[in-house]
């Protein structure tokens, strides 16, 4: 449960637990995040206030820190590479689980062997769904796993880890991202998919219409700050948007626009 308290202003969101309270305090709504940002109410739908002060409600269950899909980091690239644009999360879960149990990601697998499980219907949400793409992520996946040794360095972590991974094919900077958020924990690269996009144009972040593909690296700078100034680790913050907006219907999202 969480209410707000109006004190000089500012916003107060307390939390009980058990018999204990906690308390945040953020700046008033009209009080800039980012230089033209407004910090916006916490309790109305996609301001930095709601990000923060979400985060700071779910900290103490850890749900939004937890990322890993891999044992090892050849699975986290696995996973990864396997979901992304155009595949869902749950389909791209499958396919990994289906390519792990055929213990095609430990070693270096031919492209057509991962291909073949690739064709093969997977069961997602009670329907049997196939994979999008088959023999090219195939050939991705080969590649990767082939030459992951040569161009990852052992203790590689954060920005370095990213870049390195970037440079394999079929794993751009948002791919790349992902695996390192997942695999370091790490909080100076951010994953910017088509939901947290639309959530940072919401919150006055991100220019209307601004692109990853464009200028990957100045939104991820314009990220980091975001998710700096409203004291949310970068990887978390992330991890929040991503699974709060894939629930929002874009429609719902457009209307909201177009009535502000």
């Amino acid at each position: 449960m969480h209410h707000t308290v109006h004190l000089a202003a500012s916003q107060v969101i307390r939390a009980c637990e058990g018999d204990v309270w906690r308390e945040l305090l953020l700046p008033p709504p009209n009080d800039e995040v980012l230089p033209g940002v407004a910090w916006g109410a916490f309790d109305a739908l996609l301001t930095p206030a709601f990000w923060a002060s979400q985060a700071w409600l779910h900290a103490p269950t850890g749900r939004f820190a937890r990322y890993r899909l891999g044992a090892t980091l050849r699975h986290e690239v696995a996973a990864c590479l396997l979901g992304g644009y155009g595949i869902s999360a749950e389909l791209g879960l499958a396919a990994f689980g289906r390519l792990r149990e055929a213990g095609l990601l430990d070693g270096t697998p031919a492209a057509l062997d991962v291909e073949r499980v690739l064709e093969i219907p997977m069961a997602v949400g009670g329907r049997s769904v196939r994979y999008r793409f088959p023999r090219q992520k195939a050939e991705y996946l080969a590649e990767a796993l082939a030459r992951l040794d040569q161009v990852v360095s052992l203790n590689a972590r954060g920005r370095e880890l990213r870049d390195a991974l970037a440079t394999l094919r079929g794993i751009g900077l948002k791919t790349a991202s992902w695996v390192t958020r997942n695999w370091c924990d790490a909080d100076d690269v951010a994953i910017l998919d088509v939901h947290v996009c639309r959530a940072c144009e919401s919150a006055g972040v991100f220019a209307p219409g601004s692109r990853p593909y464009r200028a990957y690296l100045s939104m991820e700078n314009r990220f980091l700050r975001f998710a700096q100034a409203i004291n949310v680790r970068a990887s978390v913050l992330d991890n929040l948007i991503w699974q709060t907006m894939r629930r929002i219907p874009p429609a719902f999202l457009r209307s909201e626009a177009e009535c502000a």
